[in-house]
């Protein structure tokens, strides 16, 4: 019974904070439009122009979330450190997104078929 308390709580704090906010994979193929990814990463965003352009398709939704907030990171002047990342293209983009937009962005990017993913 201790245990289950313990898990209802945690429950309650994810929700109250934000952070169980359901993604909304159609709004994040908008964002994913409009700012046009696909001229980087490829229409299917598996077949990015440069070799040194990532594969963002089938990709953890919170590694990418993760990146996209370190771009916002760098943009905004941060200081150089892990989880800060630094590209004048990238943080332009990454600045336009609202927190739910990085949201719904990474878990369509993460819900494509990719070579980066392993469906059971």
């Amino acid at each position: 019974m201790k245990h289950l308390k313990r898990a209802l709580w945690g429950v309650v704090v994810l929700i109250s904070s934000g952070l169980a906010q359901a993604a909304d994979l159609s709004a994040g193929k908008a964002t994913w439009e409009k700012l046009n990814c696909a001229s980087c990463h490829g229409a299917d965003a598996k077949s990015p122009i440069l070799p040194a352009y990532p594969v963002l398709a089938g990709q953890h939704a919170d590694f990418l979330a993760h990146a996209l907030k370190a771009y916002q990171r760098g943009a905004a002047g941060a200081p150089a450190s892990a989880n800060i990342r630094k590209n004048a293209v990238m943080g332009a983009f990454a600045t336009q997104l609202s927190k739910q937009d990085v949201q719904n962005v990474s878990a369509w990017l993460a819900s494509q078929p990719g070579p980066l993913a392993v469906r059971k």
